[in-house]
């Protein structure tokens, strides 16, 4: 039997125990009053981060208009790219993630009028480019099937954590690209149907958001790895993403204790953090600086909606932050995202 090659540091052996003790606090997180909206909005953020992270352009509360069934006005590939994702997501009660056949039933539905071939593996080459040209040859098309039958099995019975084997088929998934497209998407997807055997919280704990914040370490996490043959820089990075999400989200501006939001803002910037800028933080100040180093993309309406407050209240804090030079802007308003200055 196939088995992919990695080796587990005392790194990814502590992140592992993080992660399992983070786990079942998040479980009690998501049975609280407000448990059933904040399931809805993580499944928007992950619908949003991973279609942003293939080039999607449309924004969080786009998204969210499209999943309320309401019209968006954008390109047409980008909205069925979003409609789709809702699709292949609602399927995560039935879907087996250790069944090749449910890969390709997700695949048709998330590459439905996206791709020819939706739902069946692709059947010439494909390479996968970044700026600087082609990073990597995928394996001919001939063998796609054996090695993904290979992967599934390898899967199926091995003994190693359920963490550290879903990183290692997401990376192995990828080096194999089976399809002509939508390789990312499902990738992602299918790490977290396997996490969700693990712990049922997985399927709303939006780990792509993490992964889109942090694209370029995403790409290099995958690169290292193939250059040296081995998916541990790629374990690492992944169960990093997961263990942020895990405390980002416990963190969530709706916890009942304010407490909870001081110790992650602490963690986070550092106790003298307001002090370079001559400014007290209150408690909603914290709740917006946290959700924008989460998802620096989030415009002021949707921390508004986040957080409980007026969109007023919010546009007031990311202007009085831009004047003390705390808060930054990259981009164009629509596309662009915040940049927090932490030096």
């Amino acid at each position: 039997m196939y088995i992919p090659p990695f080796n587990l540091t005392s790194n990814i052996v502590n992140l592992i125990a993080e992660i399992s003790a983070k786990i079942e606090r998040y479980s009690i997180r998501l049975e609280q009053s407000d448990g059933l909206k904040l399931r809805r909005i993580n499944r928007m953020r992950t619908i949003h981060s991973s279609l942003a992270i293939e080039g999607n352009t449309l924004t969080e509360n786009e998204v969210r208009e499209i999943i309320n069934g309401k019209n968006v006005v954008a390109p047409i590939k980008q909205i069925q790219e979003v409609k789709n994702a809702i699709a292949a997501y609602d399927l995560w009660p039935e879907l087996n993630p250790f069944d090749v056949n449910d890969l390709l039933r997700a695949h048709g539905v998330m590459m439905q009028s996206l791709a020819d071939d939706a739902g069946a593996f692709r059947k010439g080459g494909v390479g996968v480019f970044s700026e600087k040209g082609m990073v990597h040859m995928a394996p001919p098309a001939h063998n796609v099937p054996t090695l993904i039958n290979q992967l599934f099995e390898w899967l199926s019975t091995a003994e190693d954590h359920l963490l550290v084997r879903s990183c290692v088929f997401h990376y192995e998934f990828e080096f194999i690209h089976p399809f002509s497209d939508g390789n990312g998407r499902i990738g992602r997807l299918w790490q977290s149907l396997i996490l969700g055997k693990l712990n049922p919280v997985f399927e709303f704990l939006p780990v792509e958001n993490m992964v889109f914040a942090n694209q370029d370490k995403y790409y290099e996490a995958i690169n290292n790895s193939s250059k040296i043959g081995d998916s541990g820089p790629f374990i690492h990075f992944m169960l990093g993403e997961i263990l942020n999400a895990l405390s980002s989200h416990l963190a969530d501006e709706r916890l009942p204790l304010d407490t909870d939001v001081d110790r992650e803002f602490g963690k986070l910037f550092g106790e003298q953090f307001g002090i370079k800028f001559g400014i007290k933080f209150g408690i909603n100040e914290k709740r917006t600086l946290l959700l924008l180093h989460s998802t620096p993309t989030l415009t002021a309406a949707e921390i508004a909606e986040r957080i409980g407050i007026s969109r007023r209240g919010v546009e007031l804090q990311i202007k009085k932050f831009r004047e003390l030079g705390l808060l930054l802007r990259a981009g164009s308003n629509k596309r662009g995202q915040w940049v927090i200055n932490k030096d």
